[in-house]
């Protein structure tokens, strides 16, 4: 058997894989479960290898058992060989953090000698989610042994039950401080679930309430509050309950927090309410203006690359610690603009391997951000910040993450 290792999941998540050797392969095929195994001939129809991957996160039998997806096999012909190339195995491992399916999944893609020899398939090992129902797009696909549907009602009311034993992040608590009335429902109603559900299964919904929060990780039914992420994310006014929920951003005449204060603003209550004034705010926040290259050539440069900051901002956003009282900062210097969060580097995520390797302390908020089109890929904000700088020609942004706090730094264009 080849050596083991620990698979990351995008919340931090560990659990053990191995690369399978033909013998195991031959025999998970042969070995009639068909809820845990799907066979497909190529890798060309995204929509099927994402219901099939939702399907496996759901784990609707309970078995606490990875799925695989064999990517390579024609059933009907045994003789068909597929050609597996690194682009192919990309495109794969491209479903983990897409975003389309939700929460992310637990993966790993790996390549296998075929069972019978002569060639290669694709193997795409899922394993079942702790924070189940997972949806693609808005359904929450399901597999019993070989039947595979959208969950009913009382099927995703299962799905819910079983995540009730696996609060491991502080978003997916209970709050028993909260309550049913504090929370926007009509913003939920209106604005959130249409963009996180399917038109035709909201349509066919009948469930109250609790049980729609509930399926999105905003409501617990056992113990019939609220969670921690549903009052961030809807509450009327969440900062009773985190005082820190807050965004404090503050500009500088000077290089110093001694310098006279310009202009500041403190962005408060939902995050619904406080990302989209945050949104608003950074659009024109920025100036750009031509500056010299060479004799000949010129480039329109901005002070801080639009871009580059409201990546850093969301991150800041999406994985700070909600359960300190310190505000996020968003200082603006005359020569930088500082960007502070408290909480540090979490999870798998280390000093030695940041940024590319990612964990979330607050997963359902992550969901939340990409549904409301805060985010658009998962572990994509620090290299799409980069990027942005260095079209713009600015210095690279440096990154301070101790234990208590993350702070990003991004230098002011030198001829600005």
């Amino acid at each position: 058997m080849a050596s083991d290792e620990k698979l990351v999941s995008p919340y931090g998540l560990l659990c053990s894989r191995h690369d399978m050797t033909p013998e195991e392969l031959k025999n998970l095929i042969e070995s009639g479960e068909a809820d845990r195994v799907e066979m497909t001939r190529a890798a060309q129809d995204n929509e099927k290898l994402r219901e099939a991957v939702c399907s496996f996160s759901n784990d609707m039998p309970g078995r606490g058992l990875p799925g695989y997806l064999l990517i390579g096999i024609d059933e009907k012909d045994p003789s068909y060989r597929l050609s597996v190339t690194t682009e192919m195995q990309e495109k794969l491992a491209g479903l983990r953090s897409d975003g389309a399916i939700l929460p992310l999944p637990v993966m790993n893609v790996s390549r296998a000698p075929h069972p019978h020899g002569g060639g290669e398939i694709v193997v795409v090992e899922v394993h079942p989610h702790d924070l189940p129902p997972v949806r693609f797009p808005g359904r929450t696909h399901i597999r019993i042994g070989p039947r595979k549907d959208i969950a009913s009602e009382t099927e995703e009311r299962v799905l819910i039950e079983r995540r009730t034993a696996n609060f491991r992040t502080f978003d997916t608590t209970p709050c028993p401080e909260g309550d049913l009335k504090r929370l926007d429902l009509e913003t939920f109603r209106q604005s959130y679930r249409p963009q996180a559900i399917a038109a035709d299964i909201i349509a066919e919904n009948h469930r109250e309430i609790r049980e729609q929060l509930a399926a999105l990780r905003f409501y617990s039914l056992k113990r019939q509050c609220p969670t921690n992420a549903g009052m961030l994310v809807f509450a009327y006014d969440p900062l009773d309950l985190f005082p820190g929920a807050k965004m404090q951003f503050v500009q500088f005449d000077g290089p110093g927090l001694e310098a006279e204060v310009l202009a500041e603003k403190t962005f408060t209550g939902n995050l619904v309410t406080s990302l989209r004034e945050l949104d608003s705010f950074l659009k024109g926040r920025f100036t750009k203006k031509p500056v010299p290259m060479t004799d000949l050539k010129e480039q329109t440069v901005f002070d801080y690359p639009p871009e580059a900051v409201r990546e850093l901002l969301m991150n800041a956003v999406l994985h700070r610690d909600y359960q300190s009282t310190t505000p996020t900062r968003f200082y603006q210097f005359s020569d930088r603009i500082e960007i502070q969060n408290p909480g540090g580097l979490y999870g798998d995520a280390s000093p030695e391997n940041f940024p590319r390797v990612n964990a979330y302390r607050n997963p359902v908020i992550a969901e939340a951000m990409h549904v409301l089109g805060y985010v658009n890929r998962f572990g994509r904000g620090i290299a799409r910040a980069k990027r942005a700088l260095a079209d713009n020609g600015s210095a690279e942004a440096r990154f301070d993450y101790q234990t208590s706090h993350f702070l990003a730094i991004i230098p002011k264009h030198p001829k600005r």
